[in-house]
């Protein structure tokens, strides 16, 4: 027997921000990131329709892009003060990771966090919250996992916090609210979501729902992400692009992710690449070290028109470079000096991410260098 794990409610589409006005409650706390959620007016109104479901609002703000431990505790304390029983997570990835684990510490304040960086280890959440994500970003569909990202800074390392208590009550999936994103984050976040479609496709959980949703998600993506960086106003491909990143964290969050995300996580977390850029590199790699063992990767291709693993591979790096994004972690600017010296250590990092143990080849601390050392280059993995 199996169980879908999902967003308890769910509601997509252009204007459904509206959604807020019909929950039922006392008091909400919103976590944002920066500015943009005040800019665009995403802020304001959710602020409306909560005042106009009677509900007393308060804000933290500030949420940094790879939220610490630091910022979760400091939320944490500031619900406490405050006792919300609706915690809403406004604004991109970021902000709702920190609102997740602040929501989390709000309700255990002593909790520990290493403890919770082990696969489930999120004790039994809503004794005193319910939570309420709200993207305005397309990509990592946060808004439907059991999933929130927290790096240690100490340690320079990113970890997933790994919980089905963290799913969200409600998800709500507006394309309204990306329209002001700036093509470079429309580019990386699409990249983000078409990763998680992949990723998911050749866990080695197999699950006709998330093959589906798998599927569709990565045709929305290649159907919409060039037109949705060009044409920021195009509802229709913001929109779609929304869904292909709602569909992508549906499937994951049951059937888990592999090592283009365990490689990512460090170099986010060490040199600051973006996520969906670092994954949309790893990825076509990724790929062909993973067809030396599933054969799951022709039918993503024929999604696209296309054929073989090799095909998908480079379609995706075709798409990658249409949307003008990097093909090496060199391009970002990291040196081969800074390169070299961290290079063992997030390589055994990697091999400890929890997202590898889905991958459907088994790898080494070998194999992941070696990926990692092609991709630096850009160059083609053949092993």
């Amino acid at each position: 027997m199996s169980k879908l794990f999902l967003a308890g409610e769910v509601f997509h589409g252009a204007g459904t921000l509206s959604e807020l006005k019909n929950i039922n409650g006392k008091k909400a706390f919103i976590v944002i990131g920066g500015s943009s959620v005040k800019k665009n007016g995403a802020l304001d109104r959710a602020l409306a329709y909560l005042k106009e479901a009677n509900i007393e609002t308060a804000i933290f703000e500030g949420v940094e892009e790879d939220p610490s431990a630091e910022t979760c505790f400091k939320g944490a304390e500031a619900f406490r003060d405050f006792q919300p029983d609706w915690i809403i997570g406004l604004g991109g990835c970021s902000a709702i990771d920190a609102a997740k684990m602040m929501w989390v510490f709000y309700e255990y304040p002593d909790a520990d966090f290493d403890a919770m960086t082990k696969p489930f280890g999120v004790p039994t959440l809503r004794k005193k919250a319910k939570f309420v994500a709200i993207p305005t970003t397309s990509g990592t569909g946060t808004e439907m996992t059991g999933l929130a990202v927290i790096t240690d800074r100490n340690k320079g390392v990113k970890y997933p916090i790994v919980s089905y208590e963290l799913t969200p009550d409600i998800a709500i999936v507006d394309g309204e609210l990306c329209a002001s994103m700036p093509q470079n984050v429309t580019a990386n976040t699409g990249l983000d979501a078409l990763t998680h479609c992949v990723e998911a496709y050749v866990s080695n959980i197999d699950d006709n729902y998330a093959d589906a949703l798998c599927k569709g998600g990565l045709e929305l993506v290649f159907n919409n992400l060039k037109t949705a960086v060009a044409e920021p106003d195009n509802l229709v491909a913001r929109q779609n692009m929304h869904d292909a990143s709602c569909m992508g964290g549906f499937a994951f969050t049951n059937v888990w992710l592999g090592i283009v995300h365990s490689l990512s996580h460090q170099v986010g977390a060490l040199f600051g690449v973006p996520h969906g850029c670092s994954n949309a590199i790893f990825l076509p790699n990724v790929i062909r070290y993973n067809a030396k063992v599933s054969n799951r990767f022709p039918d993503l291709a024929r999604v696209i028109g296309k054929e073989t693993a090799e095909d998908l591979a480079q379609a995706i790096e075709a798409l990658r470079l249409d949307i003008n994004n990097i093909g090496s972690i060199k391009a970002f600017g990291v040196s081969q000096e800074d390169w070299d010296k961290n290079l063992d250590y997030m390589a055994a990092n990697a091999l400890a991410d929890p997202c590898t143990g889905f991958n459907p080849r088994k790898t080494t601390v070998e194999d992941l260098k070696a990926i990692y050392q092609a991709c630096y280059n850009g160059e083609v993995v053949n092993f």
